[in-house]
């Protein structure tokens, strides 16, 4: 396990084009981009994009030769994803729905997700508008614990899952959960990257919550790495 400065990324999402209200690739696009590097992914890897906002990770796993899936709840990330894929270049299979359920019965030898996992003021997450592409819930765990939960039925035997979210809503909780329904889990990759404008605006309430420091100023992401023996 590694813990890096995300300065410079492997792998260029520089021409990834956006909808208003998608989620542009960031610090946690990249991280996940270098697991899904490191991963070995070939011709004939069969990858599902949880969540796939812009869809640069599912166009990073299709140059590598993998037969891509990917989902998003919001019909913004899904348009995007597609026009993403056709000016890069490559066939991805993009579906809207929660989750995996636009593919049911399907499972994969690789699953990434970039879910969204900010701790939020309110309980749920909002159903529409930009704030879904990172609240969920107010321990940040909305999305994340449900992949969780349905990662075993997804993952073949020896298939990975990778996802990456912020360390306040506590990678050891994910490890735990990951390990109990019997994966093979660990945290990979880890990186400290400023606040950005969403924890800015509620670095008081997160210290209130006991979630940061007073005066702290970054965040850490992670890299968990779950694999199906």
């Amino acid at each position: 396990m590694t813990t890096t400065a995300v300065t410079g990324p492997a792998v260029r999402f520089a021409d990834v084009w956006t909808l208003p209200g998608v989620y542009a690739p960031q610090a946690d696009t990249y991280l996940l981009a270098r697991a899904l590097r490191d991963e070995g992914v070939t011709a004939g890897t069969e990858v599902l994009d949880v969540g796939t906002g812009s869809g640069a990770l599912a166009v990073l796993a299709a140059r590598m030769g993998a037969r891509v899936s990917a989902t998003d709840i919001s019909r913004r990330a899904v348009v995007t994803a597609r026009l993403n894929a056709v000016r890069a270049g490559e066939r991805i299979r993009v579906r809207r729905g929660d989750l995996s359920t636009p593919w049911p019965g399907r499972t994969f030898d690789v699953v990434v997700s970039n879910p969204p996992y900010v701790p939020a003021r309110t309980a749920r997450p909002p159903l529409w508008g930009r704030a879904r592409a990172w609240d969920a819930g107010r321990d940040g765990r909305h999305v994340v614990d449900r992949i969780c939960s349905r990662a075993p039925s997804l993952l073949r035997p020896h298939g990975v899952l990778l996802m990456v979210h912020s360390g306040l809503c506590g990678a050891g909780t994910t490890v735990a959960r990951l390990s109990e329904a019997g994966l093979t889990c660990s945290v990979t990759d880890r990186a400290r990257v400023p606040f950005g404008p969403v924890l800015t605006q509620r670095r008081r309430w997160l210290h209130t919550r006991g979630l940061i420091a007073a005066g702290e100023d970054e965040e850490e992401l992670v890299v968990v790495r779950a694999e199906r023996i």
